[in-house]
């Protein structure tokens, strides 16, 4: 039945085809619309009710009338075309080169939709995966096969932080060739487009990423589809080549107004600030994509930005991001007017998988001590900060002054850095240890003796 040619539409509602009378087509199937002037555009079904079809036209229903277009189904989802050519390329958002050079050819197709993992075979993610940012290696560690999104808001500097990620992440080992980078932009503008392409290609990292780029001009149903084509690569550098794959999402509040707006058009009835209800399970479709297969070589790392809409993380899109993923990393705009990059809120920040992923034979002996102990006194930092502007910095002890000038170092120190400046765990957590010299030995009650001992040394 899906292989009928229907010549006539119902109706044309924006960027919304209706037909009535279709039998045997299913939701997400891929449509083919052609014009009476020979063009043709592409299209995929988001509604069936009964024998009435809704579609969204991939292009846009500019110069579609109900007389002069005719539909033909093709009687399967969207499919794209994968092999290991694909790496150092760039796509549109349903997975069609942009770059000018050429198709991709292979023996088989993939169905972005992918397929539910079965949690049973499932393997725990244990080794880390490097980024060079000390804050991010240190204190929320990244795991192979975790999902750690990065909250971020309007105007702060999340691009720069994601282009970084992409040119110095690594992984350790006789793996460390076997490494590439999945990079999906969704509803990004033409100058960030750039940005990010020159990025890559200056720093030489181009062959080993996989660029999915979805414009804010383009159509918002191609928004939709853009994290699955780039879930859709990940799956198979890693489970059919092998691979270490990151995948880095940006962003995830473009994806989800898009979801919004295609469930308005749709007339769904809304729920949390015009959400739709479905929120939670379509990101999960997403997120779940990511980690380890018990049997299978490689890995889909998971790094998804959003944008907190006036900064709220009780937002619906960070509040549902953070229950199906493993932790977060905030990014915080009083650090950014300190001109501190990347501006990294630790406190609020986690990993919840770095705790099996850390210290002898993963990162360093010392690492899961340090990384409590910046914790715990850059927490009291900000109670001497909160006491300091009600009693002024000269009524302080000794010991707060010495905390605050603990706060100063820690934030120009450790956690600030060039965006070109790649540190390995030694390094940062050298630096921590340098920094944790302006306190104090009885101030250090995170650390164990025999780690002072080998590490610790008072400024």
């Amino acid at each position: 039945m899906a292989n009928r040619e229907y010549l006539k539409l119902d109706r044309v509602k924006g960027d919304l085809i209706v037909l009535e009378g279709v039998e045997g087509v299913a939701y997400g199937e891929i449509l083919e619309i052609t014009l009476d002037n020979g063009l043709k555009r592409d299209g995929k079904v988001v509604t069936v009710d009964g024998n009435r079809v809704i579609a969204q036209v991939f292009q846009g229903t500019q110069g579609i009338s109900t007389s002069n277009a005719s539909v033909k189904f093709a009687g399967k989802p969207l499919e794209i075309a994968l092999s290991r050519d694909i790496l150092g390329r760039s796509f549109n958002g349903i997975g069609k080169p942009y770059d000018g050079a050429g198709p991709i050819y292979c023996e088989k197709k993939y169905n972005v939709n992918g397929r539910p993992v079965n949690p049973v075979s499932r393997e725990y993610p244990r080794n880390y995966l490097e980024t060079g940012i000390s804050a991010i290696d240190s204190l929320m560690t990244l795991i192979r096969g975790q999902k750690l999104p990065i909250f971020s808001g309007n105007g702060l500097s999340h691009n720069e932080l994601a282009a970084q990620i992409v040119r110095q992440a690594s992984v350790k080992g006789e793996d460390s060739e076997n490494f590439a980078v999945v990079f999906a932009a969704m509803g990004v503008k033409h100058d960030d487009a750039d940005f990010f392409r020159k990025s890559f290609e200056g720093s030489g990292v181009i062959q080993r990423v996989v660029m999915y780029v979805n414009l804010a001009d383009d159509p918002v149903i191609e928004r939709i589809t853009t994290p699955r084509c780039a879930m859709t690569a990940a799956e198979y550098l890693a489970y059919e080549e092998g691979m270490h794959v990151l995948v880095i999402l940006t962003d995830m509040t473009s994806y989800a107004e898009a979801l919004r707006e295609i469930s308005s058009s749709r007339e769904e009835v809304p729920s949390r600030k015009g959400y739709p209800g479905y929120l939670y399970s379509d990101l999960a479709t997403i997120y779940e994509r990511a980690g380890m297969i018990r049997g299978k070589a490689g890995s889909v790392t998971l790094l998804p930005i959003l944008t907190m809409p006036n900064d709220d993380i009780t937002h619906p899109i960070p509040d549902l991001s953070g229950y199906i993923t493993e932790g977060q990393i905030v990014l915080s705009r009083d650090l950014q007017q300190k001109n501190i990059y990347p501006p990294i809120n630790v406190l609020p920040s986690l990993s919840r998988l770095m705790k099996d992923g850390i210290g002898e034979g993963f990162t360093r002996d010392d690492h899961d001590e340090v990384a409590s102990q910046l914790f715990s006194s850059y927490s009291r930092v900000q109670d001497v900060r909160s006491l300091a502007q009600i009693i002024g910095e000269d009524d302080l002890s000794e010991i707060d002054r010495k905390f605050l000038a603990f706060g100063v170092a820690f934030e120009k120190q450790f956690l600030s850095q060039k965006t070109d400046e790649k540190r390995t765990i030694e390094e940062t957590l050298d630096i921590a240890w340098d920094i944790l010299g302006i306190l104090p030995p009885e101030e250090l009650e995170r650390l164990s003796p025999q780690m002072m001992e080998k590490y610790y040394t008072q400024r």
